[in-house]
């Protein structure tokens, strides 16, 4: 990211727009981010044109907007910061998502990479360390709905053992294909074998890693997953070779 450098905060702003815009409607025009920045299209074309003097973005005034090969890297960098302060927010602190979204929003620009990779290692080891799981980011909740005032602890220790309990039986059980989860699934994956597994690996699908799928296309591929952050798409047959155990 070291064209992120000299890039201020209200410049990565206009690149994610930008990347979405793209993602959503297959193009971006100067209406459309004004529209989403709540700015004037005059000073949409004033940043498009310093974002095309880095070499981010392509802009001619009679052609729509497009990210060049650097532009594209970047926004999904921003992107990626947006999306894991969003969800730590929402899954670990348990704000609003509109406050949640609210708040990545002003924090994406100053938080570093070594952070917002501790991020989502914490993540994703409350949700599989045997004494933090779901059932724990749950009574953080309701901690924080009844005025800080502890549950009773009894209650929840008997809680967590039963948790424990089960996560055991179910890492005794047999891992199931990445490709066997259903939208919305959580998972850690096990092993990864077959011809593809080095390209799987490049991606950040490796042994211990949390994976999210997050949509399965019409007719079963490609596969659309959450890994680090990162949103990937794998075809069906790579992710057969994904063996992955339930969080």
């Amino acid at each position: 990211m070291d064209a992120n450098a000299s890039l201020s905060a209200n410049m990565e702003d206009y690149l994610e727009v930008i990347y979405w815009l793209i993602q959503r409607s297959q193009v971006a025009r100067v209406k459309d981010i004004a529209e989403k920045l709540r700015v004037s299209m005059p000073s949409v074309t004033g940043a498009l044109k310093t974002l095309s003097a880095k070499g981010l973005v392509n802009y001619d005034r009679y052609q729509y907007i497009t990210l060049t090969e650097e532009g594209r890297e970047l926004a999904r960098e921003v992107v990626r910061h947006h999306e894991v302060l969003t969800d730590f927010l929402i899954r670990v602190l348990h704000l609003p998502p509109d406050e949640a979204e609210e708040n990545a929003c002003r924090m994406e620009h100053a938080v570093g990479e070594k952070v917002l990779e501790r991020f989502v290692q914490f993540l994703d080891f409350v949700e599989t360390c045997p004494r933090g799981g779901p059932e724990w980011l749950d009574s953080f909740a309701r901690f924080c709905a009844v005025n800080r005032t502890a549950e009773n602890c009894d209650r929840c220790i008997q809680a967590c053992l039963e948790s424990i309990r089960k996560k055991r039986q179910a890492q005794e059980q047999p891992p199931i294909s990445l490709g066997a989860l259903k939208v919305g699934q959580r998972a850690v994956v096990d092993h990864v074998d077959g011809p593809l597994s080095r390209r799987v690996a490049d991606m950040g699908v490796t042994p211990g890693t949390v994976v999210e799928v997050e949509r399965v296309a019409p007719l079963g591929d490609p596969i659309d997953i959450k890994v680090k952050g990162y949103h990937l798409s794998v075809r069906r047959r790579e992710a057969a070779d994904i063996a992955v155990r339930l969080v």
